[in-house]
Parts: C-alpha cells; sequence; structure tokens
C-alpha cells in the first residue's frame, strides 16, 4: 500500500493545516514501515467464511460482552444538533438507529427526549434482545428488530419516507466494503426527502488500525479482528464517494482526533474518527434545502480522555 510520505504525529494545532485530505494523523517512520510491509491478505476462503458467519460472530460478541462492552453514547446530542430535544411544538422526531447494538445510543436520547420515536435496528439477534430487556425500553416509543442492512429488510419494519434522522455510528465499518453502497441505499428508502444521516465512524491510520499484527488484512483499510468481527477504516474521499453513488448530498464532513488514556498501563494513544453528515436530497421538482458548506479538511483536536469514545479495535 502506497503511503504519503508524513512526519511524525503531533498533537499541535499548528501541524494540523498540513495534514492532508484522506488521513487525519502524521505517522511515524516506524508506522509507515508496518503498514508498508503489510501486503499479505486473508485467504480467499478464509474471507468467505468471514461473510458467511458475519452475523454469528457479531451474535458471539455480545453472548460474551453482554451489555457491558460499550459505554453510553451521551456524547451524540453535543456532536450532533439534530439530536438535541426540540419542543413539542415541532413535533416528534422519528429516528433510525442503524446498528443499534444493545442501546448505548438509544436510550440515552428516550431519557432526554419525550418527543421522539425511535427505530432501533442491528444485525445481531442477541443485541435486540438486550435492547428489548433494558427497563427504558417502551414499545410505544421505539421499535427494536433485527436486520441485515446489506438487505432490503428495512422497510418490512420502517415505512419507506419517513424518517427524519438516520444514526450510522460505528456500523459501516463492520460491513464488507463490496456492500457498503448496499446499506447506504436502503437507508436512503426510508430516510425522507431532506432528511439527515448522521455518521461516526474509525478513520484512516486510528490506532485501532496500526496495531493488528500481520495476517489480520482483508483488503486495503479492511481488517479482521481475533473474535471474526471486521473493521474498515475511512478515509473521507472513501466516504464521499459512497454517498454521492448511493445518492446522498455530502453536508459536512471532517476527522475527529482523541487521545485515549489507558491510566493502567500508562497508555495514551491517538484515536482517528471520521464524522460526516449527508442528507436524501429533494426531488428535482422541489427546491432542496440549503445545504451548510463542508468544513476545511482540518481535523478538530481534542485533549486526552479516558471516557466517552469507541474502543473497540
Amino acid at each position: 500500500m502506497a503511503l504519503p510520505q508524513q512526519e511524525p504525529f503531533s498533537a499541535e494545532v499548528e501541524s494540523a493545516g498540513e495534514v492532508e485530505a484522506a488521513a487525519a494523523r502524521l505517522l511515524t517512520r516506524e508506522e509507515r514501515e508496518r503498514l508498508g510491509s503489510d501486503r499479505t491478505l486473508v485467504s480467499g476462503f478464509r474471507q468467505a467464511k468471514l461473510e458467511k458467519e458475519a452475523q454469528k460472530n457479531w451474535d458471539l460478541f455480545y453472548k460474551r460482552n453482554t451489555t457491558n462492552f460499550f459505554k453510553d453514547r451521551r456524547w451524540t446530542g453535543r456532536e450532533f444538533e439534530e439530536l438535541r430535544a426540540r419542543g413539542e411544538e415541532a413535533g416528534p422526531l422519528v429516528l433510525l438507529e442503524a446498528g443499534c447494538g444493545v442501546g448505548n445510543c438509544i436510550f440515552p436520547l428516550l431519557e432526554d427526549d419525550r418527543h421522539i420515536f425511535i427505530y432501533a435496528c442491528d444485525f445481531s439477534p442477541r443485541a435486540v434482545e438486550f435492547v428489548k430487556l433494558n427497563p427504558l425500553y417502551c414499545p410505544e416509543r421505539c421499535a427494536a428488530f433485527q436486520c441485515d442492512l446489506t438487505k432490503d429488510d428495512l422497510r418490512d419494519n420502517v415505512p419507506e419516507d419517513s424518517v427524519d434522522v438516520v444514526t450510522l455510528i460505528f456500523v459501516l465499518s463492520a460491513v464488507h466494503p463490496d456492500k457498503m453502497k448496499l446499506v447506504l441505499q436502503n437507508i436512503s428508502r426510508v430516510l425522507k426527502p431532506g432528511g439527515v444521516v448522521l455518521f461516526r465512524d474509525y478513520g484512516l491510520y486510528d490506532h485501532a488500525m496500526l496495531r493488528f499484527k500481520a495476517g489480520n488484512k482483508l483488503g486495503e483499510n479492511f481488517y479482521v479482528r481475533q473474535d471474526g468481527t471486521r473493521s474498515y477504516f475511512f478515509s473521507k474521499e472513501l466516504l464521499a464517494e459512497l454517498c454521492e453513488a448511493s445518492g446522498f448530498l455530502s453536508v459536512s464532513s471532517e476527522f475527529v482526533l482523541r487521545e485515549t488514556v489507558n491510566k493502567k498501563e500508562g497508555l495514551c494513544v491517538p484515536r482517528v474518527f471520521l464524522q460526516s453528515k449527508f442528507t436524501r436530497p429533494h426531488p428535482a421538482n422541489h427546491r432542496a434545502p440549503d445545504v451548510a458548506e463542508a468544513p476545511p479538511s482540518v481535523p478538530r483536536l481534542a485533549t486526552c480522555q479516558s471516557a466517552g469514545e469507541e474502543t473497540y479495535g
């Protein structure tokens, strides 16, 4: 894999403007050499097996970890104004949480906002059962169901053109790159014209990508973990191409840099997430809403922290 010639990672704001659009962080010489030398791909037979057993592997993940692995995503309202509580006069917000896991995103939203209805789906039947067993689960305000987002299953549970906002948070990275476009197209069918998709996922050169050992590479920026679950690491360009090919318009896209602290081991490691918004345009005979100009290609930086971000990698 050809890698850009970059200087070592720095958290200084001055260096942020030098980072090219494709990647949010700079690599050390050792990191460049390690990534460049990892060219051997997992065999085609094993890749086909991983694809066939993708649901089984995620179900086993939730069997092992139950509801204890991910922290509640209370940061979503801070990061996305579309998810903040709104007045009763505005009417209920209809949300689809695509890839809901055990409800770490939906239950904080249900607690904070009485004027919201959430469709929540996940690939893992076990994860959906955990959602339904949560004391905060209320069928009048939330409908949870199992769904394969790569197939046209959504409309079996969600009416077409009915959803205001879709959250797609640390989900698309678990899908084979060849099927990502299908996921976005299926989401588009239930989203209202003018509706918004809120996206956050692993960015190119995230620490989780750099710590994969040789023998775990499935393809360009695509890896398999020891438990059989997979993860893709996004560039802005790849996500923009997917959105355009799926009929969406980009509203914004920016890298978010975090440094996750492991106090026990005395480590502070760089995390890279790609955060974006894209909208389903109105039909050609209707004027589309004004789309905010995308921010410049400068990642947002944050100080070291130990909570609130995704750590699975």
